[in-house]
């Protein structure tokens, strides 16, 4: 029996230190949400052009359905939801910015990303602006719907189980994002 609990605590020992960097990089109150939100063009590499989210982009159907590849479409223009643990955004660690993949909006940044287990790239908070919300009451539960501002393309969903100090997960569709990396 003791065997077994050394070696359960020695397998354990790489998430524990894991989760201890992920906690620490996250924001220990909310001035330093304000800061990181308010820091977000500081992950964009030096001469990087990014839409505004004042710069609206509305086009029908046919001309979402050629930019946009079948899967993407179905996310941003049909409110669909990719499989978890599918994207490698999931997993992206570089520092740089998220953008909407319909209309590259700036939405998140590597500073406020997280990983919440669910399979799909979470964020603690967002970029100033660039979401709107509604009200999602599809497969009998209540739930906050998020899209671009700018493009109105289709997220995610927004709960309240994420990490202090903002308590929300902003849980994204891979395929909804582009990464832009600061390098």
């Amino acid at each position: 029996m003791e065997r077994r609990s050394i070696l359960a605590a020695i397998g354990s020992l790489p998430l524990a230190l894991l989760a201890r960097r992920v906690a620490a990089a996250l924001p220990k109150n909310m001035a330093d949400v304000r800061a990181v939100q308010a820091g977000w063009r500081d992950l964009l590499a030096p001469g990087t052009q990014v839409p505004e989210a004042r710069d609206k982009l509305s086009l029908p159907e046919a001309e979402w359905k050629k930019r946009l590849a079948p899967d993407q479409f179905k996310v941003l223009r049909r409110e669909g939801t990719e499989r978890a643990y599918t994207s490698p955004l999931d997993k992206e660690k570089r520092e740089g910015v998220f953008a909407c993949a319909g209309c590259g909006l700036p939405l998140f940044t590597s500073a406020m990303k997280y990983d919440s287990g669910t399979g799909w790239p979470s964020f603690f908070t967002t970029i100033p602006g660039a979401m709107g919300t509604k009200s999602d009451s599809s497969f009998f539960m209540k739930r906050t719907e998020y899209h671009c501002i700018r493009c109105a393309g289709h997220q995610g969903h927004v709960f309240d189980d994420g990490p202090p100090p903002t308590g929300l997960r902003y849980c994204n569709n891979g395929v909804a994002l582009t990464f832009i990396p600061k390098g």
